[in-house]
């Protein structure tokens, strides 16, 4: 079990309920207005304009959608590292910002309110899943937003399967999902995070309820626990900061390494088990933006790649990557973190296993 304490909150006894409807309020607000603000001007926008490019949708890096740096073969490795992991973090740069703020309002209002999870593991992952379906951010900006859930007393399958449920059962995600590819693809892709999804109390089975610290409330006027809540929130911004910030980086070098080393052009033209596995592998690894893997895996596609490798990525890429990876391991404990990794692998796996299966088999049938 990680050994990461739950930060300072203010939480409140029964008795003193009343005295926190202010607080809830302003905690409520906060995230509202974060959320509102950032799903209207960015997130939306910027999802439908990737819907809307059908066929000709691309990709500027091999671990982004922008690239504010050149990337060229003809650099050194070091150079390409560096620019990718630039690159990364100029394109998560948004929904990295509204994580950590977003976030934040949720640690200062969890713990104000007296429900938090249901006694059912199967209704916990149930709210993880519906409460991450609309985020609309990937893998890496919803770890904060886990991290957030679990250290405000929520369970940690409702912040497992809200960090599966974003990334890939986002409904504008999942359209372009069936706008690129058949439908028996497309069904595969969206049978693997619900059966993550579903795997969740299991996955999660060792982990403990966090304690949330209580702290007196000011119970007399508005401007008192205004500011109180304020200046909580003040400070849950900069411990989420101070938490995730450094593992981003890290993500992004790793990231870059693995993406620049293992390029998708080496992919290999023939279908192997070890293959599947590699490819699996990678792409549980790599930390991309949200409906990369659709993309990613559409490009792939038309280039030729076999569809046992292109169906595995699109269940794997995603779905979780090195930076959950991270924060999970910290805020609950590695060995919830590697379960979720293997499960994803593994899921992926049976996806291009399966996909490899059924071509061999139809092939047969031809013959």
């Amino acid at each position: 079990m990680s050994t990461s304490v739950a930060p300072a909150s203010l939480d409140v006894p029964i008795s003193s309920r009343n005295s926190a409807r202010v607080p809830i309020v302003v905690a409520l607000v906060l995230a509202f207005g974060i959320a509102s603000y950032f799903w209207i001007d960015s997130r939306y926008p910027s999802l439908l304009k990737k819907l809307h490019s059908g066929t000709a949708i691309k990709t500027s890096g091999v671990l982004s959608f922008d690239a504010k740096l050149p990337v060229t073969p003809g650099m050194p490795v070091a150079a390409r590292i560096g620019r990718t992991s630039v690159n990364w973090i100029w394109t998560n740069r948004v929904g990295m910002t509204f994580s950590l703020f977003f976030g934040a309002a949720l640690l200062t209002l969890l713990p104000l309110i007296p429900w938090r999870r249901f006694q059912s593991a199967a209704a916990n992952t149930a709210i993880g899943a519906v409460t991450g379906v609309p985020l609309g951010v990937c893998a890496n900006c919803v770890a904060p937003i886990g991290q957030s859930l679990y250290e405000g007393g929520a369970s940690a399958t409702t912040a497992m399967a809200t960090m599966i449920s974003s990334p890939t059962l986002n409904v504008v995600v999942l359209t372009m999902l069936f706008a690129l590819f058949p439908p028996g693809v497309a069904l595969v892709r969206v049978a693997a995070p619900l059966i993550l999804i579903a795997l969740m109390p299991w996955l999660t089975r060792s982990e403990q309820l966090l304690p949330v610290a209580a702290c007196d409330m000011p119970s007399a006027g508005w401007l008192l626990p205004v500011s109180g809540t304020l200046r909580q929130y003040a400070k849950n911004l900069l411990k989420l900061a101070l938490t995730t910030i450094p593992f981003m980086i890290l993500a992004a070098l790793l990231g870059a390494l693995v993406a620049e080393l293992i390029p998708a052009h080496d992919i290999p033209a023939h279908v192997t088990f070890i293959g599947i596995v590699l490819v699996a592998l990678a792409g549980t690894f790599l930390p991309v933006p949200i409906a990369f893997d659709v993309a990613a895996a559409f490009i792939l596609t038309s280039r030729g790649v076999p569809l046992p490798y292109v169906v595995t990525l699109l269940c794997t890429l995603g779905a979780f990557s090195i930076y959950s990876v991270l924060i999970v391991g910290r805020t609950m404990s590695r060995k919830t973190a590697a379960r979720v990794f293997a499960a994803v692998m593994l899921v992926g796996i049976l996806a291009g296993v399966g996909t490899a299966v059924v071509q061999h088999g139809r092939a047969i049938l031809r013959h």
